[in-house]
């Protein structure tokens, strides 16, 4: 599928606005957006195609030398002097306010010309085909076992372009990405629900990953009806990709989004150079750091994508930023500026937030734990970054003795606890590796972004309960 056709069609206007608001700014920048999301879905009873979470439209931000102002608008069409002076108007501040907003610096207009594109396999299918496809592995898991209740397929392709011009800028980015999801609802004395995920940006790829694992769906289901509470204590633990994932992105995820150091809301802004985590820990951040989810060629402030390196050695050495931080904080901008949607301010964001592989071997890390749980599969996380504070939830857990995998799973279990203590605990790094996405993650209760999760195996010592 080729970048907007409709964007493409806006390209002069950006431009002509941007020289109209340039008469009352210093610097102004357009992002022009357009994404289509669908979303399809079978179970037992329905089956249905519907649109996902798309949105088409403008966002304008500038600044007067002074401050960021920022304005959204479905389209840009008719005169440009005088949207660019109802712009200005809207935007216009009371002097009286001058001396209690925050003022930054001057910003960078390197030149730049430049359009990106990811292909995908997303026009090999029809809607019709991806929904005949949820229906026969829908089918495919209430057939496998009479104590399936129910079984729920879903697969929700989204398409990207955005347009990025300044009066030295003129940027591109077309790219789409797939989540796959199965679910079965399972009761064999316990209801409980097992679920699968995949993440790509072909198409190909998530439905072979789907119908690869039906069987493993049910058998995760039929372990989770016999499932017991953890009994609360401090454990070695063993976490696999997906939680290794969530404890990045809740430890060193928020705390280092560098909107909360101007604000002075995280703790992390006070121990930046110092030691944070174990010597073997390395984290990264970045949308050029991994291939997943949260991948761009550019940010919502136009920024060229980074990769980030957050923790060095056990060293936290920095954070991640928009535009606007950067520019209050007098530091260059991460490209973590992103938007829940082109109605929306953009915040300091996490893309890509990883730890990077180590040289263990689980089998390795899983044997040498005398007593204590090996846990999967992210559930929710929640931070406090300014007391830096974390809690953790997977799915499940299942119990290690004498460095073995038994048979015992126990569900849900939530791991708690200080972030320095369970940074510092690392002991083993596995050299195996994965990036997965298929997430959202809000900033606080809104602001919704797509985040990705993974990394290697770690084995920690934290409270579990």
């Amino acid at each position: 599928m080729p970048f907007s056709s409709y964007l493409n069609g806006k390209r002069a206007d950006c431009k002509a606005l941007v020289e109209s608001l340039s008469k009352h700014f210093r610097y102004v920048s357009i992002l022009g957006t357009d994404v289509s999301a669908t979303v399809i879905r079978a179970d037992r009873k329905s089956s249905a195609v519907q649109e996902g979470r798309g949105e088409c439209g403008f966002v304008i931000k500038m600044h007067d030398g002074r401050s960021f102002f920022e304005y959204s608008l479905d389209d840009i069409s008719g005169d440009k002097e005088t949207l660019a002076a109802r712009i200005a108007e809207a935007v216009r501040t009371d002097e009286s306010l001058a001396g209690k907003m925050i003022s930054t610096a001057a910003l960078k207009d390197e030149p730049l010309s430049q359009d990106y594109a990811r292909e995908t396999d997303f026009s090999r299918y029809s809607d019709a085909q991806l929904l005949d496809i949820c229906k026969e592995l829908s089918g495919a898991l209430l057939a496998k076992d009479e104590h399936v209740l129910n079984a729920i397929c879903m697969i929700q392709p989204y398409t990207v372009s955005k347009l990025f011009i300044t009066r030295n800028r003129e940027l591109s980015q077309h790219y789409g990405w797939a989540n796959g999801f199965l679910v079965a609802v399972y009761s064999d004395g316990k209801l409980v629900q097992a679920r699968h995920v995949e993440g790509d940006d072909q198409l190909s790829r998530v439905i072979d990953g789907l119908k690869a694992h039906t069987d493993s769906v049910i058998d995760l289901a039929k372990h989770l009806t016999t499932a017991t509470p953890i009994e609360p204590g401090i454990y070695d633990v063993i976490t696999d990709s997906s939680i290794t994932g969530l404890i990045a992105h809740e430890a060193f995820g928020h705390g280092v989004e560098m909107d909360q150091f101007v604000k002075d809301r995280a703790l992390a802004k006070h121990f930046v150079g110092r030691y944070v985590a174990s010597p073997i820990a390395n984290m990264h951040d970045g949308a050029a750091a991994a291939h997943s989810v949260a991948s761009y060629f550019f940010d919502d402030d136009g920024v060229l994508a980074h990769d980030t390196r957050i923790i060095r050695d056990g060293i936290l050495e920095a954070g991640l930023s928009d535009l606007a931080s950067a520019a209050q904080l007098g530091t260059e901008p991460t490209g973590n500026g992103r938007r829940d949607s082109y109605k929306r301010k953009a915040y300091a964001r996490m893309t890509n937030t990883f730890f990077e592989p180590g040289s263990d071997k689980l089998e390795d890390m899983i044997a040498s734990v005398k007593h204590g749980y090996m846990l999967f599969e992210t559930n929710n996380g929640m931070e406090d970054p300014k007391n830096w504070q974390i809690q953790c939830t997977a799915e499940y857990g299942i119990e290690i003795v004498d460095g073995k995998l038994t048979d015992h799973y126990v569900s849900p279990v939530v791991m708690s606890g200080s972030v320095p203590e369970l940074l510092k605990s690392i002991s083993m790094v596995s050299d195996s590796f994965k990036v997965i996405g298929a997430g959202m993650c809000g900033k606080g209760y809104k602001e919704w972004v797509r985040v990705s999760d993974g990394g290697p195996n770690l084995k920690v010592r934290v409270k579990l309960g």
